[in-house]
């Protein structure tokens, strides 16, 4: 649910407001009681993040082991 704010408070406070919504907050701007804007964080964040999960997972995936090194593994492995 969004937690409403008058347009009187979110014109001064708009800093603190932009933080709590940065950090997860949303917010209904209202003006005389009447909705007029809803302020939810931004997706591109989430996107951002996402996309930077994804390209650690495939530089992991792309580490290739030759066949010397498979075997001085193998050979750790037994001792």
């Amino acid at each position: 649910m969004l937690k409403k704010i008058g347009s009187y408070d979110a014109k001064t406070k708009l800093p603190e407001i932009l933080r709590r919504v940065e950090a997860g907050e949303s917010f209904t701007i209202t003006n005389r009681g009447k909705a007029i804007a809803d302020l939810i964080p931004s997706s591109t964040k989430t996107q951002q993040r996402t996309l930077l999960a994804i390209e650690s997972i495939l530089k992991i995936k792309k580490i290739t082991v030759n066949d010397k090194q498979l075997a001085e593994l193998k050979e750790q492995g037994r001792k």
